[in-house]
């Protein structure tokens, strides 16, 4: 596409024209301006974002010949422990400090909750997610497996039953009543102030009865009536004249209750971006979350509808005054992380701008608008989730890169704050030193398994071969390093100031597993932890109000600090004596998830989509999860567990079932039809069989000039 020269950037017209006549118009900002300071900062930051990644080059090759030259000798922790310091890989450990974050929104600092990942590339799904801060517990618990294993829509009386029982014996635990219980309940009125519940033709009251804090209608014949537990809202909905309201003997017709309080709005690991159109799409949304106008056709049930963003819900206060909660869940953008470039801009030696510097330009200059309406943050500031950095330096980058970005569009230092995604491990074992660089700016800290787990591998691919991917979840390394991030953000003065966080449910039709387990999540000291669905993030915002998150930080400072030697444990078998049988069904489950999930990538620019398993079980799946299963399998090819030939055999098979699983999507072509000519199946291999030589194993790479190729084939 035509290139268009401005200063020593040549800029894809079609961004060109995006910026100048959709994004800059009401910024206050003079596109002449923008364009030259613009262009000054990226011939000052890409120099030093390259040179990054050659210290991620230098340190690996490093690291891979250590680990050669102690084949066949014992493993000396200490040993390994000083060379890694040796090399900076480990730095030192200064003076303690606190966080000094300031202008942040109560969604990160006071309230403890869910928190969405949804790919900016959807329309649908992002507005969806922006609205999902509210949901019906009534539907979340009928249309799922969380109660009742029968999930269909249609109404069943015993089905139905179930659900409003559950919900008041939820009720009861986080709201109860001085004497009686919710399930009694005949009537619910405002009388001086408080919250009247009647039993049995009795006055009752809540036994706390500041959780009363507001009501819609009528005193004496309210239509909802506003609780608040935990900092989290419940609105019950009362409604005689609805099809559920009529048959309850207080005609309570819902249970709305504040769900996903914060959501991240992706254009990473669950967006297929690899060009300047695929950019824009991304961009547009974006702006339209901020400017508030984004809107998506929508058809359901044969009925064609708009959706767009909610409006803020207004109640009266316990005092008479007026009460506005805000209609939608806080918004943070996830930009791309330091490796990754774009075609949409070229630098003066022809070479693409690095993807992480346009995104923080970009994203920051859409964010304008909403500095004004302040429809997303009250506090005018933005929120950039950055993920994949290594260690301390290039933390610091991320800081330089806000800064200027603050410094060309005019904005206040700090406006900008920052979100570190603790999923490599050069950020985990320095991570102390890695929120220092940021500690004006930086709101949030999270685990993520599977890109942890991915760069784990890459990192020590030397070392042997890797245990089973199911045993991960129970290694020293894992389960150390998960209390290490909540140790390490206590330590620094995250507990009410910012967020810290845990990772993905990824099985979005398993909700009962979830009710059960996720609760783990609050329990260990996250104040969020990341949903797949809206669903979802109503029925683990219960968890948030059965258990006071900052209580629970608040006790966990003063347990034993996770120790970093036990982080450092590498996770290899130590004497593999696999069955033949074992090794294929560990291979044709990493198989069959990398060739689910690159399918849709290549052919149909698809970032994340629910992959059936091998059991045929629906999993959330992204780039994370591809970087995980393609290195294993790349490790255990490496070390001889399995041969080359094994391993494209199982691939080819494991295509073929994935076609079958696919083969009521229209738009979906079989890879087994012809695998010489399948980019897909050529991208699914090349992941694997080159998965050693992938930069930190990461798949973009791989991905990217797939799809770029799929791209042309396509047009041509």
């Amino acid at each position: 596409m035509k290139k268009i020269s401005k200063g020593s950037l040549k800029v894809d017209r079609r961004l060109l024209d995006f910026l100048n006549n959709e994004v800059i118009p009401d910024t206050e900002i003079n596109p002449d301006s923008f364009w030259v300071k613009f262009d000054e900062a990226v011939q000052e930051l890409a120099p030093v974002n390259k040179k990054l990644i050659k210290v991620r080059e230098e340190i690996q090759k490093k690291i891979d010949k250590w680990h050669l030259s102690k084949k066949g000798s014992i493993f000396d922790k200490n040993e390994y422990f000083n060379f890694l310091k040796s090399i900076n890989y480990v730095v030192e450990e200064k003076e303690d400090f606190k966080i000094t974050t300031s202008n942040v929104d109560e969604e990160i600092t006071t309230i403890a909750g869910p928190q969405l990942v949804v790919p900016v590339d959807n329309a649908r799904y992002a507005l969806n997610a922006a609205n999902a801060r509210w949901g019906s517990l009534y539907d979340s618990l009928y249309g799922t497996d969380a109660i009742s294993k029968n999930k269909s829509r249609d109404f069943n009386q015993e089905k139905a039953k179930k659900v409003v029982d559950y919900v008041r014996d939820f009720l009861d635990k986080i709201s109860p009543i001085d004497q009686g219980s919710w399930r009694d309940i005949s009537k619910l009125k405002i009388e001086e102030k408080n919250l009247t519940i009647i039993i049995n033709n009795k006055n009752r009251h809540l036994k706390n009865k500041k959780q009363f804090v507001g009501f819609n209608g009528d005193k004496n014949n309210p239509k909802s009536i506003l609780l608040k537990n935990n900092n989290l809202h419940i609105d019950i909905i009362i409604d005689p004249s609805s099809s559920i309201g009529k048959n309850d003997v207080a005609n309570i017709s819902d249970i709305i209750i504040e769900s996903a309080i914060s959501t991240i709005v992706d254009n990473e690991d669950s967006v297929a971006a690899v060009d300047a159109e695929d950019k824009i799409k991304c961009y547009r949304n974006w702006l339209g979350l901020m400017k508030g106008t984004l809107q998506a056709e929508i058809e359901k049930n044969g009925k064609k509808f708009t959706r767009k963003l909610n409006p803020d819900r207004n109640y009266t206060g316990v005092d008479g005054s007026k009460i506005v909660l805000h209609g939608r869940s806080l918004l943070l953008n996830r930009n791309v992380g330091h490796l990754m470039t774009n075609p949409a801009i070229l630098l003066s030696d022809d070479s693409e701008i690095p993807e992480g510097i346009m995104d923080a330009f970009i994203s920051t200059l859409c964010a304008i608008h909403d500095f004004k309406n302040k429809k997303n943050s009250r506090t005018g500031s933005f929120y950039i989730v950055k993920p994949k950095m290594h260690g301390p330096d290039e933390v610091g980058f991320t800081n330089d890169l806000f800064e200027k970005v603050e410094e060309v569009l005019g904005l206040k230092k700090y406006s900008i704050k920052v979100g570190i995604m603790d999923e490599e491990r050069r950020t985990t074992v320095n991570l102390k030193e890695c929120i220092r660089k940021v500690k004006e700016r930086v709101v949030f800290i999270n685990t993520g398994f599977l890109d942890r787990t991915g760069d784990e591998m890459h990192t020590s691919f030397e070392a042997g071969p890797m245990i089973f991917k199911g045993e991960m979840k129970k290694s020293t390394w894992l389960n150390t390093y998960e209390d290490w991030n909540v140790d390490i953000g206590l330590s620094c003065g995250f507990s009410g100031k910012a967020q810290i966080g845990k990772g993905m449910w990824a099985m979005p039709d398993r909700m009962a597993d979830m009710m059960e387990q996720k609760i783990n999540h609050p329990k260990s000291g996250a104040n969020c932890a990341w949903v797949p669905s809206p669903t979802a993030a109503t029925l683990h915002a219960t968890h948030y109000h059965k258990l006071d998150v900052f209580k629970k930080q608040s006790e966990l400072k003063s347990r034993k600090k996770a120790q970093l030697e036990n982080i450092l444990k590498i996770p290899k078998a130590d004497r593999p004596n696999w069955s033949i049988d074992d090794i294929n069904k560990e291979l044709e489950n990493n198989a069959q998830g990398i060739l689910g999930y690159v399918v849709r990538w290549i052919d149909q620019g698809v970032g994340c989509s629910k992959v059936p398993d091998i059991n045929n079980v629906g999993l959330m799946e992204d780039r994370a999860t591809l970087r995980i299963s393609s290195q294993h399998m790349a490790n255990w090819l490496h070390h001889n567990i399995c041969t080359k030939d094994q391993v494209m055999d199982i691939m080819k098979k494991m295509a073929l079932i994935v076609d079958k699983q696919n083969i009521k999507d229209k738009n979906y072509q079989p890879m087994g039809a012809n695998f010489e000519k399948s980019i897909a199946f050529a991208t699914a291999c090349d992941l694997v069989f080159k998965g050693r030589e992938q930069p930190s194993g990461y798949t973009e790479p791989l991905l990217h000039q797939r799809r770029q190729q799929k791209k042309l084939s396509s047009q041509s």
